[in-house]
């Protein structure tokens, strides 16, 4: 087992996996990847990637070459994090494992053959992943790509011409500025209040504590009456069609063209009692049946 002064050598470990023609034939075990400073991982990095090349994938000895490779470059992912740390409302933990997938693909796709620095190429990996998570994943509704994007566009075009103007710019300035249409602005203006949704649970003039606490909860929205009537509607639909063709007459009657007891008895033909009377055994079957289905 490599000692720590070992793993801090990476000339050590280079000599250890090395054959007399120099070609490397083993990797060094090293106890905790996490732990190698990025300047020993740089150098011991081409090492793995050209041990990842000749063995077979799905092996434990590719598998050790590439959890390794892993874990010994994720101070990259803390450093390209660093920058959205301010961003969004989403928590450094949250950033970090979509950094790491980023860094995945990029120790997946990376060739000693690029003759570029590993670094290099992955730090775009990493970012680009962390920044496609603020853009799809974390606005409160989701819009379409394009207006995500023109969100951003809207929001620099903001930062410039207020620093000139010296006020917040109208549509029309923004539109001017962006070479755009008014109408593509305001379109962009309203997708942008979708990036973020207050709770209902913010209290409105008061302080968060006080009795008299008022949430937008509390004035905004309230229970529609019609909700139940289209549940029961939606439950009632699929069991009139299994009524025979004389019942859905007299149902459509009653309740659809509203017509009288006595109405319906005359276009029948049979007396008004008679029809209370199949009403009645109808309504009261349907009734049971809603309630089974619920």
């Amino acid at each position: 087992m490599p000692t720590t002064s070992q793993r801090r050598r990476p000339s050590a470990a280079l000599d250890y996996a090395a054959t007399a023609t120099g070609t490397p034939t083993a990797l060094p075990q090293i106890e905790d990847p996490g732990k190698i400073a990025p300047k020993d991982a740089r150098t011991l990095g081409p090492l793995f990637f050209q041990q990842l090349q000749v063995l077979e994938e799905g092996t434990q000895e590719y598998q050790y070459a590439r959890n390794t490779l892993i874990e010994m470059n994720l101070s990259l992912v803390h450093f390209a994090a660093k920058r959205f740390r301010n961003r969004g409302s989403g928590e450094m933990e949250d950033i970090v494992q979509v950094g790491t997938i980023g860094l995945i693909k990029a120790i997946d796709r990376f060739e000693l053959s690029r003759e570029v620095e590993f670094t290099s190429f992955a730090i775009p990996y990493i970012v680009g992943e962390i920044k496609r998570f603020f853009r799809d994943s974390t606005w409160a509704v989701h819009v379409p790509r394009r207006l995500q994007e023109l969100r951003v566009a809207l929001a620099k075009a903001k930062e410039s011409l207020t620093s000139v103007l010296g006020r917040d710019p109208g549509v029309a300035e923004l539109a001017e500025h962006l070479n755009m249409g008014e109408e593509e602005v305001i379109e962009g203006l309203i997708a942008a209040n979708g990036y973020t949704a207050g709770s209902l649970d913010l209290p409105i003039g008061a302080e968060q504590n006080s009795a008299e606490t008022v949430t937008y909860g509390d004035i905004k929205g309230d229970v529609d009456p019609a909700i139940e009537l289209v549940e029961d509607l939606h439950t009632l639909a699929p069991l009139l069609e299994h009524l025979d063709e004389r019942e859905r007459e007299i149902v459509a009657m009653r309740f659809g063209q509203e017509m009288t007891q006595a109405q319906i008895g005359e276009h029948l033909g049979i007396s008004q009692m008679h029809v209370s009377r199949l009403l009645t055994r109808l309504l009261t079957k349907l009734r049971k049946e809603m309630l089974t289905q619920n």
